[in-house]
């Protein structure tokens, strides 16, 4: 059961104790009935004389069903809580694969050709992932000039959705973009050990490489099996770079005072993948292209034991107080019968001239 289920299951399980609300409401009503049987009575004869030719048994049978019905009630409000008391032990294994995820951080990421920018659009992507992932570790590298881990390896989904929030253009001090750094800096959060989990990296950029030796670094990516899969974010026809200022916003300009205009470049990126076995998609506004990384690509390897702790799973007992509800229903039917007419409903032996 992963934690969105679970989280359902707690949900519901508190949300039954408002049945409980139930016990005085009826408490209430049971008690209103027999003050409206009790003025019937005085109305119909003196009460004297009502002892003497009542059966005094029926008052009491009346009582008791009323107490074993409410008391039935109660207990069917506790089903549905999930009552538990005892516990036992299981080991819990979680399975899946290292991934680290590189997003280019440069300047070039403000440009707007893929609304709202590329930038949003890779938050965007990276939320997607997160709700795929199943056992997989993940990890996060931002990088332009320079590459940084963000956030090591981890099963904590909550805590990479944080770091995938923060994530800036400016992150890393020096600007440019150098993919090589990034594919370097992913190999060395994934290790040199060779697990039974297969290891990947998903590398988001709009693809302009313009330092460092990507082939490099794609060939020890490829001789330590690591798989990259890259997404490139942007459009061929590219769009201007819009910066924020203090006074307000204005376009890069390049040193001859012509706006820069950021283009999508595919070769590293298609190359980058293609060498390392592993594929690239072009970032799209439906997002299709992270399902079908992680449907064609990811879920496919080999998926090792990447987490394992023991767990205390407490004992369901909802039977008890079911067995015990159905138990006190059953008597309170057979009071009410025998102590004559239903004793909620007002009618007494008297109207039956008894």
């Amino acid at each position: 059961m992963d934690e969105l289920q679970e989280a359902a299951v707690r949900f519901a399980s508190e949300s039954a104790l408002w049945l409980l609300v139930l016990v005085p409401v009826l408490a209430g009503f049971l008690r209103w009935g027999f003050i409206r049987l009790r003025r019937r009575r005085r109305a119909f004869a003196d009460p004297v004389l009502w002892e003497r030719l009542n059966r005094p048994a029926g008052s009491g049978r009346r009582l008791g069903a009323a107490v074993c019905l409410t008391a039935s009630v109660g207990l069917l409000a506790l089903v549905p809580a999930r009552p538990q008391w005892g516990y036992h032990w299981e080991d819990l294994r979680k399975r899946g694969i290292d991934l680290v995820v590189a997003v280019d951080t440069s300047r070039s990421m403000l440009a707007d050709d893929i609304k709202p920018d590329r930038l949003e659009r890779t938050r965007r992507e990276l939320e997607d992932l997160l709700a795929f992932a199943r056992g997989d570790r993940i990890g996060l590298v931002v990088f332009s000039g320079q590459a940084f881990t963000l956030c090591p390896l981890t099963h904590d989904y909550g805590a990479v959705r944080m770091f995938v929030n923060d994530i800036r253009v400016g992150s890393v001090p020096r600007g440019g973009t150098d993919i090589a750094a990034a594919v370097d800096r992913s190999l060395e959060l994934l290790g040199e050990e060779q697990g039974e989990s297969d290891k990947a990296v998903l590398l988001i950029s709009d693809g302009e490489s313009l330092e460092g030796d990507w082939e490099a670094a794609a060939a020890r990516a490829r001789e330590r099996g690591v798989k990259i899969f890259t997404i490139g974010i942007g459009t061929p026809e590219g769009a201007p770079i819009r910066l924020k200022t203090p006074v307000g916003e204005e376009y890069l300009k390049d040193r001859q005072g012509n706006i820069v205009v950021s283009r999508l470049d595919e070769t590293v990126l298609e190359r980058l993948a293609l060498e390392t076995g592993g594929a690239y998609h072009r970032a799209t506004p439906t997002g299709l292209e992270i399902e079908r990384i992680y449907r064609d690509g990811i879920a496919g390897m080999n998926r090792g034991e990447t987490a394992s702790r023991r767990k205390r799973v407490y004992e369901h007992r909802y039977q008890i107080p079911l067995a015990l509800a159905l138990g006190l229903l059953a008597a309170s039917l057979a009071l009410g019968e025998a102590g004559g007419a239903p004793f909620f409903s007002g009618r007494g032996r008297e109207e039956e001239g008894e």
